[in-house]
């Protein structure tokens, strides 16, 4: 890419309100990398990911590739501190607007979270790409992970599933594809800021973000580092409008078979559950909800503070010991 033409996409955007006093190097002189201030008994939280568009509007995908990328640090009850911008353009033959919308829906989407942005990196590209690497804080004490799940928590789910199948019908153009990339963008570009609050309220032991792997395929990481098992009931299972019609007319994304074959001998369902929910279980998410891991005791308060939060939240399981001899996790009605 063009330096001239980086260089005018940049300065075209606004001044980053929560860089004073965190970012120490000044993001207009060119230096090698950024120098950040970490606060005093926090430990650090770090991703990364990117990927290509999943819906038509530049500025929307730049804020929803944005949400997915902080919410691996919402996952483990840390706070976004700071960002770098990743992103892949082909900036010899496309429309230089189209970068800086992306580039300023990732901007408020950071902004909104809270974090400041710290630079990032370009790269030419002939397939649009974009997404952020992200440090968090976290208190060293009181964070969560795929293996703190212990026996008799309960499993509450965030954000309807679906946008696996929904992202799929808007690239096929599919009939009433414009409403249903209306809903992949507002379920999608909503951060997971409330439920990593949760997770640090309720000193929660064990999270995870539902992304690429499906709900399913995340819950079985867990399990597995856990040691443990898990019934998850299906018919509770919140799901975006149109989702099941939509699988049940074929449009299940590739990934999502990959997903449910990988995982075919990790879980067993009834006979009674819809096979097009198991569909739902592993399709592939792009910034997905959470999955929370909540004592019994407590899942009252965490459902009524997320709800009360406005996110989508249902209680759709329990984890059990682990046998051996039976799947890790059983699917029922």
């Amino acid at each position: 890419m063009a330096p001239e033409d980086l260089e005018r996409v940049l300065s075209r955007l606004p001044r980053d309100k929560w860089a004073a006093g965190r970012i120490l190097t000044g993001s207009g002189d060119h230096e090698d990398a950024a120098v950040v201030a970490v606060p005093a008994g926090k430990a650090l939280v770090q991703t990364i990911d990117f990927f290509t568009p999943i819906v038509n509007d530049p500025y929307r995908f730049g804020q929803i590739a944005a949400a997915n990328s902080l919410s691996d640090v919402y996952a483990m009850g840390g706070e976004p501190w700071c960002a770098m911008n990743v992103v892949c353009f082909p900036a010899k033959s496309g429309r230089l607007d189209i970068l800086e919308a992306i580039l300023q829906g990732g901007a408020d989407k950071v902004s909104e979270a809270g974090a400041a942005m710290a630079g990032g990196h370009s790269v030419e590209d002939s397939e649009v790409k974009f997404g952020l690497s992200v440090t968090g804080l976290v208190d060293p004490d009181n964070f969560a992970r795929n293996s703190g799940l212990t026996e008799g928590v309960s499993l509450i789910a965030t954000k309807a599933i679906g946008t696996g199948v929904l992202a799929t019908a808007v690239k096929a153009e599919w009939e009433g594809h414009e409403a249903m990339e209306e809903m992949l963008y507002e379920s999608a570009s909503r951060l997971n800021k409330v439920p990593g609050e949760l997770i640090r309220r309720l000193r929660l032991k064990a999270a995870t973000d539902i992304t690429g792997f499906g709900l399913g395929g995340h819950l079985l990481e867990m399990l597995e580092a856990s040691k443990l098992s898990a019934v998850i009931h299906a018919g509770s299972i919140p799901l975006l409008p149109r989702a099941l019609e939509l699988a049940e007319m074929g449009l299940v994304p590739v990934g999502s078979h990959a997903n449910r074959t990988y995982r075919a001998c990790a879980y067993s369902a009834d006979t009674s559950v819809n096979p097009l929910l198991i569909d739902m279980i592993f399709d592939a998410q792009t910034s997905g909800g959470m999955l929370l891991a909540v004592p019994p005791s407590q899942v009252s308060e965490a459902l009524d503070f997320l709800r009360d939060g406005g996110e989508t939240a249902e209680c759709i399981g329990e984890v059990l010991s682990y046998n051996s001899e039976v799947p890790r996790l059983r699917i029922v009605s």
